[in-house]
C-alpha cells in the first residue's frame, strides 16, 4: 500500500520549504497591498451569504493566475485534488466553490477595478527608489489577445454574454528575400490590444492600457505617456530612454519625449516613396538618407562614401558626422577642397530621422536591443499564467485579468526582493 505524505495541516510557516508551487502563491499573497481592496469587497457584501469568505476567494483567484490556469474549470479541479491549496487558499475543511462561484465574484470585483488598478500602482512605484535604475530605460510594445467570440454581436449595449467592445486588427509585414523577390504576410485577430510599458533591464511592468485589437500604437503610446505625466509624474521625470519598435515611429511622439528629455529609440518605417536621398541643409556635396545615414560625394570620381556618426551636439541640438578618411585615418584625393570633414545635421531637418542617440552608432543598437524586454514580459502572459488559452469577452474583463497578472508579476518580484533573491526577481517559475 503506497502512503502518500501529507503537509501538517497546520504548519504551513514552519513547512513552506517542502510547498514547491505552493511557495510561489505564498510569496504573492504576502507581498501583494490588497487589505483596501478586501476591505471593501467584505463591505460590500454585507450581510450576505459567506459560504466561501471575500479572502479565500480573491486568493483563489490569484492562484488561477500563478499557477498558470486557462480556466476555472481547471483551477477549480485543482482545488479539489489539492487539499494543500485548499486550506492555504482559506477554505479549511469546508465545501469548495465552484466555476459559478469564481463567475459571480469576478462580476463583484469589476465592479473595483480601479482599486486592482491602485495594487498595479502602488507595487509599480515601489520598485522606484528599491531597485538602482528602476525606470530609467522604458520599452514599449503591444500584443494581440483574441476574444473568446468569433465576431461582434449586433447588440449596442454589453450583457456579460455578447461581444461588444472587440474590433478585428490587421498587420501587414513585407519585405525582400534574398534571392530577390518581395514578401507580404498579412496577420488578423478579433479581439483586444494590451499595450505594455516595460522596464527594460529588470523586465517588469510600468503601466498598461487595453484596447481593442484595431487601436493604433503611436495613438496609444503617447496616450499612455501623456497620462502618466498627469498621474505618475515620477516615471516620466525618472525616464531617460524609451524604446519601441517601428509601430512607434512618430514624428509628434519623439518631439513630445523630448521635451520631457526622454531620447527616443525607436525604429524607423519606410514612408519615402520616390526618394532616396536628400541634401543636408548647408552642405551641397552632402546627402542623407531615410535610415539615417549621411553620405559626402566626390564629384570627380562620382563616389559617395557613408560618414562615420559622432554623437549629439547639445547646445545646437544637432548629430554630427565625421569624414570616414579622417575617423579611420585613409587618404581621400578630396580631402583638400572637401567641406564635409565636419558635418552638424540639426535635429528640425527631420526629427524621426535624427535623434538625440544616433541611429547607427552602437549605442543606439546597445539600447534598441533592450526592446526585447517587453516582449519577453508580453511572452509570460502565455507561457506562465495561461492568458492565450483564457478566452473572455469584453474589454473589462480583458481588463481585469491583465490587471491581476500584472500585479502578480509585481507582487512576486517585490517578495524576492524582501527575501534578498534578487537574482530570481524574473523568475516566475521557481519557489526559492
Amino acid at each position: 500500500m503506497a502512503i502518500i505524505p501529507q503537509t501538517t495541516l497546520f504548519g504551513w510557516e514552519d513547512d513552506i520549504e517542502n510547498l514547491g508551487d505552493l511557495a510561489r502563491l505564498k510569496l504573492v499573497l504576502d507581498h501583494i497591498p490588497d487589505e483596501a481592496l478586501i476591505t471593501k469587497l467584505e463591505k460590500g457584501r454585507g450581510k450576505g451569504r459567506n459560504d466561501f469568505p471575500v479572502r479565500a476567494m480573491w486568493n483563489l483567484l490569484l492562484a488561477g493566475f500563478v499557477f498558470g490556469h486557462d480556466s476555472d474549470a481547471n483551477l477549480i479541479r485543482e482545488l479539489e485534488r489539492n487539499g494543500q491549496l485548499k486550506h492555504f487558499c482559506g477554505f479549511g475543511f469546508g465545501k469548495i466553490p465552484q466555476t459559478h462561484n469564481l463567475s459571480r465574484f469576478r462580476s463583484m470585483l469589476l465592479k473595483h477595478q480601479d482599486d486592482v488598478d491602485g495594487i498595479f500602482v502602488a507595487l509599480s512605484d515601489h520598485l522606484y527608489g528599491t531597485l538602482e535604475g528602476y525606470g530609467e530605460e522604458l520599452a514599449v510594445d503591444s500584443k494581440w489577445v483574441a476574444s473568446a467570440a468569433n465576431r461582434k454581436s449586433q447588440h449596442k449595449s454589453p450583457d456579460g454574454r455578447s461581444e461588444t467592445d472587440a474590433r478585428k486588427g490587421i498587420k501587414t509585414y513585407s519585405g525582400v528575400r534574398e534571392d530577390g523577390p518581395a514578401w507580404e504576410k498579412i496577420a488578423t485577430c478579433f479581439g483586444f490590444k494590451i499595450h505594455l510599458l516595460v522596464d527594460a533591464v529588470y523586465e517588469l511592468p510600468v503601466a498598461y492600457e487595453i484596447t481593442d485589437a484595431a487601436a493604433s500604437d503611436i495613438t496609444e503610446g503617447k496616450k499612455m505617456m501623456e497620462e502618466l505625466k498627469e498621474n505618475r509624474a515620477g516615471v516620466v521625470e525618472t525616464a531617460n530612454y524609451f524604446m519601441g519598435d517601428r509601430g512607434y515611429d512618430d514624428t509628434e511622439l519623439i518631439e513630445w519625449l523630448k521635451g520631457e528629455e526622454i531620447k527616443a529609440v525607436i525604429d524607423k518605417r519606410i514612408m519615402w516613396k520616390a526618394q532616396t536621398e536628400k541634401e543636408v541643409p548647408g552642405y551641397e556635396d552632402a546627402y542623407y538618407d531615410e535610415a539615417g545615414n549621411v553620405y559626402c560625394y566626390d564629384k570627380g570620381k562620382g563616389q559617395k562614401r557613408m560618414m562615420v556618426p559622432n554623437g549629439y551636439d547639445k547646445e545646437r541640438d544637432a548629430v554630427r558626422f565625421k569624414c570616414p578618411a579622417k575617423a579611420y585615418g585613409r587618404a581621400c584625393p578630396e580631402q583638400e577642397r572637401c567641406r564635409c570633414k565636419h558635418i552638424r545635421v540639426p535635429l528640425a531637418t527631420d526629427p524621426r530621422i535624427f535623434t538625440q542617440v544616433q541611429r547607427e552608432s552602437k549605442r543606439w543598437k546597445r539600447l534598441y536591443n533592450k526592446r526585447t524586454a517587453v516582449e519577453r514580459v508580453n511572452s509570460r502572459f502565455d507561457v506562465t499564467f495561461g492568458f492565450e488559452g483564457r478566452l473572455v469577452r469584453g474589454k473589462k474583463r480583458m481588463k481585469l485579468n491583465t490587471s491581476l497578472v500584472l500585479a502578480v508579476m509585481l507582487a512576486m518580484a517585490r517578495g524576492r526582493i524582501v527575501n534578498k533573491q534578487e537574482e530570481l526577481m524574473r523568475s516566475l517559475v521557481r519557489a526559492a
